[in-house]
């Protein structure tokens, strides 16, 4: 009972709008004595009692009416946020105001007849230029809050693709230098040493297999820096560059690694950052014993619903290897900026799920699907 409470009342929590604090601090001081002045006519300028006690009351009406309608229009804000929603977003609000306000004004002016509010009595042409102004006023306030609403969508849109840029950058960097580095370029040359002399064809497809793997991460970095779409790529190419990448981790490892992939035809057009799957099969080799008696296992599997599993059983080094958590902290940045650009209500995804149970590193990753332009 206290949890079904609780969830109402965040349901039903309202926060006024910047929008509505400004509207009673530099609209309603003349807009309620202009409405005022039309309903009651000079009367209201020249008693007191009347203009105080009018004033007062209309002030409530209005109150109430714009309340009712910031809390509508922070609904329709949240149900159509993006700004390719914004016809949506705007005709919707266009309907609530042109909808609420004169049934709130035509309530008002019954009442004002019914028990003779104030002295008022009913005058030939009064209620359709109160409609009439207001519906300018309605106008002007769903422009208002439009654009102030578009504006700061695209900013933080630009924000959002600035953050995006700089998390992919630093996961291309850290990618890249992983594979210049001193270590790894050593290792990766030695192993080409061996197979010159005693397997020249092995040597030769060697070569391409390193060949592509620099030059999908040289073009995934131009990719970026170019703005073409660079934040995202297709599961087929990510996994055609994890192919090459494993065979340069196969030759030098032999038997103590393997890679087992299971995936759908379906899948492999769904989208994905870039550079994912290799920082996490680099992951599972940095912190991992890889021997032929203790082979280092790597699944690449869908777990259907839109979802891949990247895994590696569990039997970690000895030494401490140093690690600052770069690689995970960036894929998790990476999918939480992309969730907050394309969040339309029911279009996003889980987000990256870690865990360790069972003997296995398991690393749960949401795929996207292509948006048909």
């Amino acid at each position: 009972m206290s949890s079904f409470v609780t969830s109402l009342t965040r349901t039903w929590r309202y926060r006024p709008t910047k929008q509505l604090k400004w509207q009673l601090l530099l609209v309603f001081p003349w807009f309620i004595p202009l409405i005022t002045y039309l309903l009651l006519g000079p009367r209201y300028l020249h008693h007191l009692p009347t203009f105080l006690g009018a004033t007062l009351l209309n002030a409530l009406i209005g109150l109430g009416c714009q309340m009712i309608l910031d809390l509508i229009t922070q609904r329709i804000a949240r149900r159509y946020a993006e700004l390719g929603q914004t016809g949506q977003r705007l005709g919707l609000l266009l309907l609530a105001f042109m909808t609420i306000t004169p049934a709130v004004i035509l309530l008002a002016l019954w009442a004002y007849d019914h028990w003779h509010l104030f002295g008022y009595s009913t005058q030939p042409g009064t209620t359709a230029r109160i409609l009439l102004f207001n519906v300018m006023i309605n106008v002007i306030s769903v422009g208002t809050f439009e654009s102030m609403y578009s504006l700061n969508k695209w900013r933080e849109n630009m924000l959002q693709k600035e953050q995006l840029k700089k998390v992919t950058l630093q996961s291309q960097y850290e990618s890249l230098k992983n594979q210049v580095n001193p270590h790894f370029l050593f290792n990766t040359l030695n192993s080409l040493s061996s197979l010159i002399a005693d397997e020249p064809e092995r040597a030769e497809q060697f070569v391409d297999e390193m060949a592509k793997v620099y030059r999908y991460l040289l073009q995934t970095n131009r990719r970026t820096d170019d703005e073409t779409d660079g934040d995202l790529t297709t599961l087929a190419a990510e996994m055609a560059f994890i192919q090459s990448y494993f065979h340069l981790l196969k030759t030098r490892y032999g038997a103590g690694i393997r890679l087992d992939v299971t995936l759908p035809e379906a899948d492999l057009a769904c989208l994905l950052p870039p550079l994912t799957l290799q920082m996490l099969v680099e992951n599972a080799v940095k912190h991992n014993v890889i021997h032929p008696n203790k082979p280092l296992v790597i699944e690449i599997r869908s777990e259907g619903e839109g979802r891949l599993l990247v895994r590696n059983n569990r039997q970690p080094k000895t030494t401490r290897v140093l690690s600052n958590q770069v690689g995970l902290s960036n894929i998790t940045a990476k999918y939480r900026l992309l969730a907050q650009r394309q969040g339309a209500p029911g279009t996003t995804a889980p987000g990256v799920v870690v865990d360790e149970t069972d003997g296995f590193f398991s690393v749960h990753l949401p795929l996207l699907t292509p948006t048909l332009s």
